[in-house]
C-alpha cells in the first residue's frame, strides 16, 4: 500500500494541501472521535497508534477497550472513501506518528478517473480489510467462548 499512496501523492492531479495533506500527532492525542463525521482517510507513515471501541458495562459505567494497534503503513477511517459517515471508532496515537489525510471524495474522483490506479488501490485496501476482518472475528469468537464459560451458558446451547 505504502508504494501506492507515494505514487498517488507524486501525480501532479492530486496536488498536496487539495487532495491530501501531511501532519504530526504527538503520543496520547485523538486523531479521529468516534460518531463524528469524517470524510477523510488517513495513512499512518509513521509511529503506531490504537483503534479504541466502546461498551457500555452499567447506566454508569463505560468503557473504551483497544480494539486493535496498527503500525505504520496502515490506512485507516478508508469507510471515509466514498461518502462522508460517522467515524466508527476512535484513534490515538500510541507514539508520536506521521499521518498523511485524504480528502475522500476526491481520492474517489481520482481513482474514478484513473481505473488502472484505482484497481490496485481498492485491491490493497481490500486485502488489508480481510487481515482486520480476521483479527476481529478471532477476537469476538475468542470473547464469545469466554463469555460462555465464564457465565455457563453453553448449558443451554
Amino acid at each position: 500500500m505504502k508504494d501506492l499512496i507515494e505514487d498517488l501523492m507524486k501525480n501532479c492531479q492530486f496536488q498536496e494541501g487539495v487532495g491530501w495533506k501531511r501532519y504530526r500527532v504527538l503520543a496520547g492525542n485523538v486523531i479521529i472521535h468516534k460518531g463524528e463525521i469524517g470524510e477523510t482517510l488517513f495513512f499512518l507513515e509513521t509511529g503506531q497508534i490504537r483503534v479504541l471501541g466502546s461498551a457500555e458495562l452499567s447506566e454508569t459505567q463505560r468503557v473504551s477497550p483497544g480494539l486493535c494497534d496498527l503500525n505504520a503503513g496502515s490506512v485507516f477511517g478508508d469507510a471515509c472513501l466514498y461518502e462522508p459517515l460517522q467515524r466508527m471508532a476512535t484513534v490515538v496515537a500510541l507514539t508520536d506518528v506521521e499521518l498523511i489525510e485524504f480528502n475522500g471524495g476526491m481520492l474517489s474522483d481520482y481513482l474514478d478517473k484513473h481505473p488502472v490506479e484505482g484497481y490496485r488501490f481498492l485491491k490493497a485496501l481490500y486485502k488489508d480489510m480481510i487481515k482486520r476482518l480476521a483479527v476481529a472475528n478471532q477476537r469476538v469468537g475468542n470473547l464469545l467462548a469466554w463469555g460462555i464459560r465464564v457465565h455457563d451458558i453453553n448449558k443451554y446451547l
